[in-house]
């Protein structure tokens, strides 16, 4: 993390290993994709480790462009933390949320978190991509998604 940049969308508010597996790998994959064509590779592999060939290069090319229409969209830098760094800065959770609460089915909520990082004229389709990005990397991790209906979903919901 750069310190001149570090007040917006820097600050850390989670840290690595307290998260999914498969968010955590979001996380440094979209750290490695930043770092340039090295680190693409690197992220790129987990991919191709994970995933029959043709079905990883699908998912790849999803990755990337979700990933370039964030950053080439986006009112400010994007701010991350290094790739060796435990700390989630807020930028990368909102990353991460997007694509969580796309691919639980929430299309219109994810399309709203995506306002956050980028011009609601491309918040849609960024929303469904982040719905196959995250439905992906918890197939990979073996976990599924299971989207909720929003009309099923309660209309209160008590947390404590």
């Amino acid at each position: 993390m750069t310190a001149p940049n570090h007040a917006r969308g820097g600050a850390t508010v989670n840290v690595l290993n307290r998260m999914e597996a498969w968010e955590a790998n979001l996380v440094l994959n979209l750290r490695l994709w930043c770092e340039g064509p090295n680190g693409q590779h690197h992220a790129r592999d987990d991919y191709l480790n994970a995933l029959p060939a043709a079905e990883a290069e699908r998912a790849w090319a999803t990755f990337q462009r979700m990933t370039r229409k964030i950053l080439c969209t986006a009112p400010r830098p994007l701010i991350r933390h290094a790739v060796g760094c435990n700390c989630v800065g807020s930028d990368e959770c909102i990353f991460v949320h997007l694509v969580r609460t796309a691919s639980d089915g929430h299309l219109n909520d994810a399309a709203l978190i995506a306002t956050l990082l980028t011009g609601p004229a491309h918040a849609e389709h960024i929303a469904l991509m982040a719905g196959e990005v995250g439905s992906t990397l918890r197939h990979i991790h073996g976990q599924k998604s299971d989207p909720i209906s929003p009309a099923a979903a309660p209309n209160v919901v008590r947390l404590h």
